[in-house]
């Protein structure tokens, strides 16, 4: 049902710095900018007291996370009270052949927060996709099919940890409801003993589906193995059959047992036969097999490779799709033809993030070139800048569009995971197009359905923003929102500005604390009162020597917890700014985690958020503006967002 929208338009008065932050240990002062300030405005001093404390915290790197006691690897999740204790780090799943699922906190912090129920409560979304409890990773073989949207995913049905995987599945009208069905795939053959791992889903010009996915043997080695509905004319796909003579494709001469894995959805080659690829890596180098087949149970190893990127490492989830230069709908995977330009991407199984290129794909030679060799898969752009990993897009042919699933790991510890007895989420699901304007990166915006969730519109029109401002919105509620902005920086005084801004990297450089002549500005979200907790979202404006304006988004997880066994990092990146077009921002805040996307999506961070006390009634919205030199008018439209069935 439709939500009804109301209009509230408020008037915001820019409000002094009520607050301050706690002193830092043992009297150390954080690392700040020696760029002046105006010393006329009092709320612009204020504010550095408040926000160059964040530089001061440095953002927590992968380290190792805990063991578990025996008895919890696979029973019922216990509902201990009390301080946890402080635990062992343990790595799960690069042993058998896959990235690390676990997260690790810094190595020597301390993990024993005494967690309430309370809070672990609180982190469970409400309009992601997540399984009701247990363990969930990478998403498998999306596909629209009789009139259902269908999602796998990677799931351990006894604890929230990583552990011997099997085929979750799921199905929705909408994409935001769903329905959970049960297990598709169980660990019950010799050729996916160790695991059912990633695959893809391919339809068929009669209508059938088939999948295709990894099976980690009885002796962990990663093989390729074909599966179809037991009744394909059930729109719910209940029951799977295991085609009887598995695995159709074993590692290849050259290509180590554990390095094999993720089949793609299939394309048509000009000769009519079906094509996947498949990732893998040859020393440093990751790179992409090709095969061809007729029937799915026999294939051909082609001579070359779609693609290969010396340094990159491991290529897992590869994905291979047509963008139209022109249109504005998504395109079924095998449309070729002078009018489009191929995806690749790849996840990283080095550093654990989704990188992807636009580029030409040859048909006949089986070859995929990049358009820009220096942003090349691994080496140039990303998903996304923060914590967005596995991902995978299909062509639903519903609403011809290209929807991009993607998994959203935890970043606390495995015994917060435990007492809480559900681990990871998926992003919410968005639609790839190519950005027509810059013709070299793709748009990523969540998917119209959504939009249905959204109730109780607020309305802030061209609020100022003076320099060293804070301003709370007044919100009945900030736990679940839909945030959509625009931002304009006083022109006369970027005009006016003759001194050239410093290098700028929104991880490097303190976060909000670090004070620039056009930056940062943006919201707190998830802020507690006196903002002891906040997590800044942002711009950061930067001019150079040349007179040439630079833009960055970042999101600052540094200030966002209390806690300090969960992660604190600092995300972000450039993001193109055209001439003519204001600043704009959407971000999608569903308790632990925040969605953010600037300039209608070609830059996008996901953060998971851990507050201990920006939560329930506690969580509120502020705008703020802690640029040195300039002003900012904003306009902003917040909406409150329903619960979804998931």
């Amino acid at each position: 049902m439709m939500a009804s929208l109301s209009d509230v338009e408020n008037s915001i008065t820019t409000s002094t710095l009520p607050y301050s932050y706690a002193p830092l240990p043992n009297g150390e002062q954080p690392a700040g900018n020696d760029r002046p300030v105006h010393s006329s405005r009092k709320t612009a001093l204020f504010l550095v007291s408040v926000f160059l404390a964040v530089a001061s915290l440095v953002a927590l790197f992968a380290g190792n996370g805990p063991v578990l006691p025996k008895n919890l690897n696979t029973s019922a999740v216990p509902s201990t009270a009390g301080m946890p204790e402080k635990v062992v780090p343990l790595s799960r799943g690069v042993e058998k052949g896959v990235s690390e699922k676990s997260f690790h906190p810094l190595l020597g912090a301390d993990n024993s927060f005494p967690w309430s129920n309370n809070m672990l409560d609180w982190q469970r979304t409400a309009f992601h996709f997540q399984p009701k409890k247990n363990w969930m990773n990478d998403p498998n073989g999306p596909v629209f099919y009789n009139g259902w949207y269908h999602l796998f995913y990677q799931y351990h049905p006894d604890a929230p940890v990583w552990g011997k995987i099997v085929w979750g599945h799921a199905v929705s009208k909408d994409l935001i409801n769903w329905r959970h069905l049960p297990i598709a795939m169980e660990t019950d053959e010799w050729y996916d003993e160790q695991g059912v791992w990633t695959g893809s889903a391919t339809i068929l010009p009669n209508g059938e589906l088939v999948v295709l996915y990894t099976g980690s043997t009885n002796e962990s080695v990663q093989v390729q193995n074909l599966a179809y509905p037991a009744d394909p004319s059930d729109p719910l796909l209940i029951k799977w059959v295991k085609y009887p003579g598995n695995p159709v494709l074993v590692p290849p001469p050259g290509i180590d047992n554990k390095d094999f894995r993720d089949p793609t959805t299939a394309w048509k080659t000009p000769e009519g036969k079906w094509r996947i690829t498949i990732g893998s890596k040859i020393n440093k180098t990751g790179i992409s097999l090709v095969y061809d087949t007729e029937d799915f149970k026999t294939f051909e190893l082609l001579d070359g490779l779609l693609h290969a990127v010396p340094g990159t490492g491991m290529w897992e989830c590869v994905d291979f799709y047509p963008i139209s230069k022109q249109g504005e709908n998504g395109l079924d995977t095998s449309v070729d033809g002078p009018g489009v330009k191929h995806v690749v991407k790849a996840s990283m199984d080095d550093d654990r993030n989704d990188y992807y290129a636009i580029g030409t794909y040859d048909a006949y030679k089986g070859k995929w070139t990049p358009d820009n060799p220096t942003l090349d898969v691994g080496i140039g752009l990303r998903y996304d800048y923060g914590i967005y990993y596995a991902s995978k897009t299909f062509y639903d042919q519903n609403k011809q569009r290209r929807v991009l699933w993607s998994w959203i790991k935890e970043t606390d510890t495995e015994a917060s995971d435990i007492k809480k007895g559900w681990a990871s989420l998926m992003g919410v699901p968005r639609t790839i197009v190519l950005d027509k304007k810059t013709q070299s990166n793709i748009i990523q915006w969540p998917v119209e359905e959504i939009n249905l969730l959204r109730t109780n519109l607020t309305v802030f029109k061209n609020v100022v923003v003076e320099s060293g401002s804070l301003v709370p919105l007044n919100l009945p509620s900030a736990s679940q929102l839909d945030i959509v902005a625009e931002f304009e920086v006083d022109k006369k005084t970027v005009e006016r500005l003759n001194v050239a801004d410093i290098a700028y990297d929104c991880a490097k450089n303190g976060g909000a604390a670090q004070r620039g002549a056009l930056g940062p500005f943006g919201f707190s979200v998830l802020a507690h009162e006196g903002l002891a907790e906040h997590t800044p979202v942002y711009f950061y404006v930067a001019k150079g020597v040349d007179g040439n304006l630079q833009t960055f988004f970042c999101a600052d997880q540094s200030r966002s917890s209390n806690a300090n066994d969960v992660d604190k990092s600092i995300y972000g990146s450039i993001v193109p700014v055209l001439k003519g077009e204001k600043l704009a921002m959407r971000i999608l805040v569903d308790h632990s985690i925040v969605e953010s996307f600037a300039q209608e999506g070609r830059t996008c961070i996901t953060s998971r958020v851990y507050p201990t006390k920006a939560i329930n009634n506690n969580a509120q919205l502020f705008l703020f503006n802690n640029a040195t030199a300039t002003k900012v008018t904003a306009s902003v439209n917040v909406w409150q967002m329903n619960s979804a069935h998931v």
